[in-house]
């Protein structure tokens, strides 16, 4: 914008500024006082000659109107002139604060069980829904952190490998179903085997799995403890979450709506140095995953980068302007017209 545009005395132009000596400005007022007490003063002192006059005083020509007028106008721009100076003395600037956030993010593995069971409704909609639910909500909880997904039933599958992509991941949460993996059973140790693989070479200084899970491990090849002891190995700490009420027990066998062990679960959290999480309810889901958010966070660094632009020279160059002009009007033969 050149100096010269209306644009630096509008309201909306001074609302943006940041004075860095607004004492200046107060500088201004006392000017203009100074000015209209040196004017009282020398009216004051001004000799007056009384005439008496008997005719008619005839009525004062346009140009000597306009030169009554014009008498302002030298000590005006004269104040209008030190007025900007001291604007320009206040430095007037522009600041645009940039905001950085840095932190070293956490890798996180959620392995979600999606087998018949999970369509139980004692959790509403059904335990599958309010587990993907709550974890759309975890998601956006989550900043700079990679998250990835591993699904299991009779058999385990990487559904996602760890992303900042939320978008995604929250399309595959979306989709989950039982029919993703037709195999019955609950393959716990291999969830976590496939989870573990994901983290094991991660550089991230906090690796987490999370596995949620309503039965006990009734399939797959490997052994849900031993493959916890692994996770210690790669320095992966592990949550786990039991989802839905117990089911009733009969004297012979445990209810078909999926066969519960809450100790293998538990056991699997206390060997990676995690904790044992259960929900009855979505609420309980939703809060056991707000206090995983809370104990999987890391330092976030804040840097503010302040970008400061001056802006005091179009004022400088107007002050200068009307003190050239309170000059003419002082040393011209109309300035002396002015003052007689």
């Amino acid at each position: 914008m050149p100096w010269y545009a209306l644009y630096w005395f509008l309201p909306s132009t001074w609302r943006t500024f940041q004075f860095e000596h607004r004492w200046a400005l107060w500088l201004i007022p006392a000017v203009a006082g100074l000015f209209v007490l040196r004017q009282v003063l020398g009216r004051r002192g001004q000799q007056r000659l009384r005439m008496s006059l008997t005719g008619a005083v005839g009525t004062p020509s346009r140009w000597g109107k306009l030169l009554s007028y014009l008498r302002f106008a030298m000590p005006l721009s004269l104040w209008v002139s030190i007025g900007l100076l001291l604007v320009a003395l206040a430095r007037p600037q522009l600041v645009r604060q940039l905001r950085q956030e840095e932190s070293a993010g956490i890798d996180i593995m959620l392995a979600i069980d999606v087998s018949s069971s999970m369509t139980e409704t004692d959790l509403k909609p059904n335990r599958l829904a309010a587990a993907r639910q709550v974890a759309q909500g975890f998601l956006a909880r989550r900043r700079n952190d990679r998250i990835g997904l591993v699904v299991f039933a009779g058999e385990a599958y990487s559904l996602c490998p760890l992303t900042t992509d939320y978008a995604l991941l929250r399309q595959y949460l979306r989709d989950l179903s039982p029919a993703l993996i037709r195999t019955t059973g609950t393959a716990i140790g291999d969830a976590l085997a496939r989870g573990i693989n994901r983290l094991r070479d991660s550089p991230a200084k906090s690796r987490v799995l999370v596995l949620l899970s309503d039965g006990d491990n009734t399939a797959g090849n490997l052994d849900p403890i031993t493959v916890a002891r692994l996770a210690t190995g790669f320095n992966v700490r592990l949550y786990t979450i039991a989802v839905g009420k117990r089911p009733a027990r009969t004297r012979d066998t445990l209810s078909t709506a999926g066969q519960f062990d809450e100790g293998i679960l538990q056991s699997i959290a206390k060997v990676g140095r995690g904790s044992f999480f259960r929900a009855t309810d979505a609420d309980q889901l939703r809060q056991v995953f707000a206090q995983i958010d809370r104990l999987e966070r890391v330092p976030v660094q804040v840097r503010t980068y302040e970008d400061i632009q001056d802006q005091y020279r179009p004022y400088l160059y107007w002050g200068v302007v009307f003190l050239l002009v309170s000059l003419l009007l002082k040393n011209t033969v109309l300035g002396n017209s002015l003052e007689d």
